[in-house]
């Protein structure tokens, strides 16, 4: 797996923990077939739903941005499988794989 945290990401994550306000995390930390990105790949949501980094964009972006707002909720680790297989309202989806990504909180 290799991990492609430019020094930027890593910026933000330290600006959330110095102005005391908690992040969330999502990595993907697995992949099956063709994505847009692969295991490694990490976006650093913030409290208010803004974003820094990508796991690939679009449809399966969101599913994990919308499971990110409930684990700043719910404190718990959470895993979610991205399947990007299934048309979506009528369209093919353009990668045809799965990605697991694990969203995590952090805390200051």
């Amino acid at each position: 797996m290799q991990i492609n945290t430019d020094n930027n990401f890593i910026d933000e994550i330290l600006i959330c923990l110095k102005k005391n306000k908690s992040a969330v995390m999502a990595t993907v930390v697995n992949t099956r077939g063709s994505t847009p990105r692969k295991a490694g790949a990490k976006m650093l949501i913030r409290p208010d739903g803004s974003f820094t980094g990508t796991i690939g964009g679009g449809c399966g972006e969101a599913e994990v941005w919308q499971k990110a707002m409930e684990v700043f909720k719910s404190n718990q680790l959470s895993y979610v499988s991205v399947d990007l297989t299934e048309p979506v309202d009528g369209e093919d989806k353009v990668c045809g794989g799965v990605m697991d990504v694990m969203i995590e909180k952090l805390v200051p």
